[in-house]
């Protein structure tokens, strides 16, 4: 086991990965802008180590800075978080060639998967079902074009290094798809530095079903579950709930395996998430992230197993401590995500936290750096935790999160609470009757002039 864990992150994830060492009696240390030095996991870290102004690109994305506090502090290992450093082959390959232990997949399954082309190309090999579309990058109009005619329209234009929405477009017709190509040439090009983009399918009403993985690397690995995370703001998630009111038991079973089996031959190790469009009884592959998600404690409370923990045993060498036929579904659990942001217009709110309640109870959990007097940067992601609630079935789940969220106070800047206490008890979502286009539809008429 390693002897001591440097936190490559911030934030809520950052404490949540100090607390997972903590129980395994490793020493922690926590790297910082000069914007977080007040933060929770600075403050209850082994060391600390600043490495870095406000920027990202200055401080938590400086693999020098961050090779340099190893070295400083004696850490063997990285935990890279989500988001930042956590998905960069380079960075995983600098921290070998320095003999520091990069607590995630191999360098080159981040590469693949992170290649949407490429991800895509690999997923059918391992017998993943994929959304039809190009085999490849599309580079000219006119093959772009032969390409949806064979798909059938409406087909979706994506960034191959996307994600968060961006470079990616919806072309209704052969008139719209010229337009389509373009914005998202300019949009990839200026958020990922790679105008590469690839055609698919357009799939008019699907869930976003995600299953968890965890592998040791070394031939074995086990699927628990999946996460709907369908209701989205800009392909963005912002409820997540397991198990998916969508699925049956065969449907959970098949896919299960399906993805396990496929991480088997890969060899992957660590945790990672397979993405789905799921429509009509069909399963559709459309990305992996090759790390642990914001969204992983759902899982974590219908499964009792702790991801952050095997993530770290993995990493050192062990193997899995729970076998596929151990994984028990316990009950349903959800998870809001509570940002620092106007509840309908989502602009952002950073400033100072004057009053901070989290609420408590059975089956409550809140994963949150924050705190009363805390101030939220400007610089970041404007996460301020979330509240995760998990029941013996879906009402008592439902019911339970509506208390919680009628618990929770935060003063002092805007938050999306108001949106879940909406959300919470609103028919359709009780019902779970929604899409991936449900809340954008929800918010658009909310909003919409009398």
């Amino acid at each position: 086991m390693f002897d001591k864990i440097l936190i490559a992150n911030r934030g809520e994830i950052a404490l949540r990965v100090l607390r997972a060492c903590k129980e395994l009696g490793i020493a922690t240390v926590a790297v910082h802008s000069t914007a977080d030095s007040d933060a929770m996991h600075v403050r209850l870290a082994d060391e600390s180590v600043c490495i870095g102004p406000p920027p990202a690109r200055e401080s938590y994305l400086n693999i020098p800075a961050l090779i340099a506090a190893c070295e400083i502090t004696g850490a063997d290992a990285i935990h890279p978080g989500y988001g930042f450093l956590s998905e960069n082959a380079r960075f995983a390959e600098v921290l070998e060639h320095h003999g520091i232990t990069f607590i995630g997949p191999k360098a080159e399954h981040i590469r693949v998967m992170g290649d949407k082309i490429e991800a895509k190309r690999t997923a059918r090999r391992l017998g993943i079902p994929c959304v039809p579309g190009s085999d490849g990058g599309i580079t000219e109009d006119a093959e772009a074009k032969r390409v949806a005619a064979e798909i059938g329209y409406p087909v979706l234009v994506k960034a191959a290094s996307g994600g968060g929405g961006r470079g990616m477009k919806v072309a209704r017709t052969e008139e719209e798809l010229s337009d389509a190509l373009a914005t998202a040439r300019v949009e990839a090009k200026a958020a990922f530095g790679d105008d590469s983009v690839y055609l698919e399918k357009y799939l008019e009403k699907p869930r976003h079903i995600e299953i968890q993985v965890l592998g040791d690397g070394q031939g074995d690995a086990i699927h628990l579950g999946e996460r709907d995370c369908s209701l989205q703001r800009r392909h963005q998630k912002v409820w997540e709930e397991a198990p998916s009111p969508a699925l049956n038991e065969e449907e959970r079973s098949r896919i299960g395996a399906t993805v396990a089996d496929a991480m088997k031959k890969l060899g992957y190790s660590g945790a990672g998430t397979i993405e789905f469009l799921y429509e009509d009884g069909e399963f559709y592959f459309i990305e992996m992230n090759t790390r642990v998600q914001v969204e992983h404690p759902v899982t974590e409370m219908i499964t009792g197993i702790d991801i952050v923990n095997e993530q770290i045993k993995v990493a050192a060498g062990s193997p899995l401590s729970v076998a596929q036929e151990e994984v028990r579904f316990n009950g349903h659990a959800i998870e809001c995500r509570i940002n620092a942001e106007h509840p309908s217009t989502f602009r952002p709110s950073p400033g100072l936290i004057t009053y901070f309640h989290p609420p408590g109870g059975l089956g409550v959990r809140v994963d949150s750096a924050a705190y009363q007097g805390y101030r939220i940067p400007p610089h970041y992601d404007s996460l301020i935790g979330k509240l995760i609630v998990h029941g013996r079935t879906r009402n008592e789940c439902l019911m339970r999160l509506r208390r919680a969220l009628d618990e929770f106070v935060v003063d002092g800047v805007e938050t999306t609470l108001p949106l879940y206490r909406k959300l919470v008890r609103n028919a359709d979502i009780q019902n779970g009757l929604y899409d991936i286009h449900w809340l954008e539809k929800h918010l658009a008429a909310e909003t919409a002039p009398a």
